[in-house]
């Protein structure tokens, strides 16, 4: 088995999505450094579909964000599936597996990534389950901190706040985060907390890479995490704060649908490198007279 690729900090990524499928292809080699996918999306898939992920994956590192492996559910967890996944990631010398910190399946998939309610039991069952993932594929992954738009009833339990529970997440299942910083926003608005607070609350040492991404304004108090529309002001300045405060990682741009001409793409995959340049700037020293 050929190690896994590595992923410099200072790098840009684009979700690879079948509709940026001819344009990810026809893109200059710097267009962006790595692409991300959802393994289950493209294990097994074949034909021209199967030749272009192959020869994309050729080219540039693939990451990999799982959609329904259900972290958080009272369902056993799928071994075999999770097999699968493990055979691909290998194949393609993946550097990074991330799932989301969510449940989304019962008896069957749900279609949907639904949040678990902040508790000190939630938090056992939940890094158990991260721990016996990466026992069976030997490797650490990352979870995402997810948008919500209801907390869970917690029963005659304390409640935990929401970044007390993604910390003592991390801590059991020693696992690290991919922060997603316009989740971060979304619930921020939704749940009415200082994102900033919670941003610098994030153990610095556990996170792998940053996902941005736009989302959609139902209302002044009420934001929904869509993927659907350009990166607004407010998140990438909660960024470059992510980048002053923790550090450069790779951060990938999250865009599933209502694409915009691919060049509007590759704009906002330059704004993302300017705000990796002036983190890595040196600070300006006073002159002395």
């Amino acid at each position: 088995m050929r190690p896994a690729l590595s992923l410099p900090n200072a790098s840009a990524g684009l979700g690879l999505r079948r509709g940026l499928l001819s344009a990810l292809q026809a893109a200059d080699e710097a267009a962006f450094d790595f692409l991300e996918c959802a393994p289950e999306n493209w294990i097994g898939v074949g034909g021209r579909l199967g030749a272009a992920f192959e020869a994309l994956a050729e080219r540039r590192p693939i990451t990999c964000h799982g959609l329904s492996l259900s972290l958080g559910s009272v369902a056993p967890l799928d071994e075999t599936f999770l097999a699968r996944v493990g055979r691909f990631l290998d194949r393609h010398r993946v550097p990074l597996y991330s799932e989301h910190l969510s449940w989304c399946s019962d008896d069957g998939h749900l279609y949907d990534l639904l949040p678990l309610p902040f508790t000190e039991e939630a938090v056992e069952h939940v890094a158990a389950r991260i721990r016996r993932v990466q026992d069976i594929l030997g490797r650490r992954i990352a979870v995402e901190n997810v948008s919500y738009y209801a907390a869970l009833p917690v029963g005659t339990q304390p409640p935990l706040d929401e970044a007390t529970f993604v910390e003592a997440v991390l801590e059991r299942a020693d696992c690290d985060l991919l922060l997603d910083v316009n989740n971060i926003h979304v619930n921020a608005i939704n749940h009415r907390y200082d994102p900033v607070a919670f941003l610098r609350r994030m153990p610095s040492a556990r996170i792998a890479c940053y996902h941005v991404a736009g989302h959609y304004d139902e209302a002044e108090d009420l934001k929904v995490d869509t993927h659907g529309a350009a990166v607004i002001p407010d998140v990438w300045c909660l960024l470059a704060e992510a980048y002053r405060v923790h550090g450069i990682r790779p951060t990938l741009l999250e865009r599933d649908f209502n694409f915009p001409p691919f060049e509007e793409l590759l704009g906002e995959l330059d704004a993302i490198r300017d705000l990796q340049r002036v983190a890595q700037a040196p600070a300006a020293v006073p002159a002395h007279g």
